[in-house]
């Protein structure tokens, strides 16, 4: 075998692919994927029993893939197989004429890129859908290609979320006596790209969500004005402004989202709260819906919140190789106190979920009380806070303490009365996780005793405290080498030695990165560990800056600093740093 040429190999492979194709597919995935007869004949039996596929019973006891499965059945049929649709070639003509629920029904979707035209599908038995869409289409004769389902999912839902209209079209085609702006319960539809409603409220509301999304916004800002009414977008924590709907369709558009929240229409003088629950294309969103009065209408903040997102890991956050292993140490203690420090919006719920996520394991009880809970682990008890039945963080962690808990998280110590019963939790053999808005580590041991904590239990319980905030990082599709001016390189403490034979850069801006030059955020981080010395201060002072010096002079990297190591590396620019560390 080994003396044979490379011609005589390939027309033996050719030769055993032409024999498959008369073998029954089961044969076929033995041989390819090396079955044992066992396996096969467990599932055989298991389809003599409950019906089904060969392969998709397979596939459910985790003995081949779907990759394994699409390879088969291309020997079986004689057709390609392609791992990934190139969705930035595609020619999404069709979605004009072919309803995307036939699509996603039966798996199949029409392609046509530079390189030639064919139909990709998931399963190439459907005889009958193949023929009546090659018919629709006039493509009589055309290649059939297999392709995963998330790869035609994806597709799909690439050419009817670019086949639609713009939010700024569907504005422009709103005129000022469209009165039928229907607003009577209107049913969801799941996905909005299914939706095919032609009330323009409801695609303008639709498309300002999927729009939104598109350009990782995490939040949609409703802004009414005297003569105008604004909506804006909030992408990586900076504000941009993205729409400008006519102000006669102000109270129609609020309506439509309060009826999607399920708030009250008619109450226009109370701020409300509520949620929606969307999915757009392959994403599960939820959003935050919160309204308040003003002078000139109604203002409407929804923060977007994509479930699909995987949870965060430590390692992702940004965090110092060498101070992430001394934060891996501190959240593996027995008890005590860690806060996480930082305003509103700085990460510092995804770093506790990550820290959750490091120590999770079947040999610890881990409780959480949260408002809202922003993500679901598996494995650990989450508690939603709920102020109207008394539901608050002190009760919640009243209770939780009596759950035989090893680790607790509590999302935010917002009263004397939760701070007192997380530290007695602290003392009495519990690890607890909290945070608290204060600018760096040092001042959030001043907050605590300013909400009336003695400086003895801050000192007995509290073993760190990590101050964070998110700076946006360079984009890497556009990104230039250039040289900041040196007054903000001084004002950021970057020295010549730290810079010397690096590069700096910053984004040029680009259609990626919405000409912004950034995009994406990572963290910077201090941390500041309460060692004997720390203690000793704290017990004879609470002036944060005695105690920030003090632990500069032990070996504390402040935001700053670490925020100058990562505009050295290229990873964010002086500017932003500096925006993020005001003092």
């Amino acid at each position: 075998m080994e003396d044979q040429n490379p011609r005589a190999k390939i027309l033996m492979r050719n030769r055993d692919i032409e024999v498959m194709k008369h073998k029954l597919i089961g044969e076929i995935i033995r041989e390819i994927c090396s079955l044992s007869e066992e396996t096969l004949a467990e599932a055989l039996e298991m389809q003599k029993e409950k019906g089904g596929r060969i392969g998709e019973i397979l596939i459910q006891k985790g003995a081949i893939t779907e990759t394994d499965l699409l390879k088969a059945l291309g020997i079986q049929f004689g057709l390609r197989s392609w791992s990934t649709i190139s969705a930035e070639d595609m020619d999404i003509d069709f979605a004009q004429s072919i309803p995307i629920q036939f699509l996603k029904k039966y798996r199949m979707v029409p392609v046509t890129t530079p390189e030639g035209t064919c139909i990709v599908m998931n399963d190439p038995l459907l005889f009958q859908e193949l023929d009546d869409l090659r018919m629709i289409l006039g493509w009589d004769g055309v290649e059939t290609v297999l392709a995963s389902r998330s790869a035609i999912l994806s597709a799909i839902n690439f050419a009817y979320d670019m086949s639609s209209d713009s939010a700024e079209q569907v504005i422009q085609d709103m005129h000022e006596d469209d009165k039928e702006l229907i607003l009577s319960a209107v049913e969801e539809t799941g996905d909005l790209l299914d939706d095919t409603s032609d009330a323009p409220i409801i695609k303008l509301v639709n498309l300002m969500f999927s729009q939104a999304i598109k350009a990782r916004a995490s939040d949609i800002h409703i802004e009414p004005y005297q003569n105008r009414l604004n909506v804006r977008y909030r992408v990586d924590g900076i504000l941009y402004d993205m729409l400008s709907p006519p102000k006669h369709i102000q109270s129609t558009l609020i309506s439509r989202v309060k009826i999607m929240a399920k708030l009250n229409i008619a109450e226009k003088r109370l701020p409300q709260d509520g949620r929606i629950e969307i999915r757009i294309g392959d994403k599960n969103v939820d959003v935050r819906v919160s309204t308040i009065p003003t002078a000139f209408g109604e203002r409407v903040v929804l923060r977007l919140l994509d479930k699909t997102n995987v949870l965060l890991k430590l390692t992702d956050l940004g965090m110092p190789e060498e101070r992430l292993k001394g934060f891996g140490e501190l959240i593996k203690s027995a008890h005590g106190i860690i806060l996480v420090t930082g305003p509103t919006g700085s990460g510092k719920t995804t770093t506790l979920y990550g820290a959750l996520s490091t120590i999770n394991n079947p040999d610890i009880n881990i409780i959480t009380i949260e408002d809202p809970i922003e993500y679901r682990i598996e494995n650990i008890g989450q508690i939603q806070v709920n102020p109207k039945i008394d539901l608050t963080f002190a009760n919640g962690l009243r209770s939780i303490v009596r759950q035989d808990p090893d680790v607790i998280l509590v999302g935010e110590i917002r009263d004397l009365e939760t701070a007192e019963i997380g530290i007695q939790a602290a003392l009495t053999g519990h690890l607890v996780f909290s945070t608290l808005h204060t600018n760096d580590s040092a001042s959030a041991v001043t907050r605590l005793i300013d909400m009336g904590i003695e400086p003895y239990l801050v000192t007995s319980s509290v073993i760190a405290i990590l101050a964070q905030r998110l700076v946006r990082t360079t984009c890497s599709g556009c990104k230039v080498a250039y040289s900041p001016d040196e007054e903000s390189v001084k004002n950021l403490g970057i020295t010549s030695d730290m810079y010397a034979g690096a590069k700096m850069y910053k984004g040029s801006g680009c259609e990626s990165c919405l000409n912004t030059g950034y995009k994406g955020r990572t963290g910077i981080f201090e941390m500041m560990v309460l060692d004997d010395q720390i203690k000793n201060l704290i017990l004879k002072t609470s002036d944060s800056n005695s105690i920030k010096n003090m632990a500069v002079e032990q070996g504390m990297v402040t935001l700053r600093q670490d925020g100058a190591s990562k505009v050295v590396k290229g990873v964010t620019t002086v500017e932003e740093v500096l925006r993020v560390t005001q003092k």
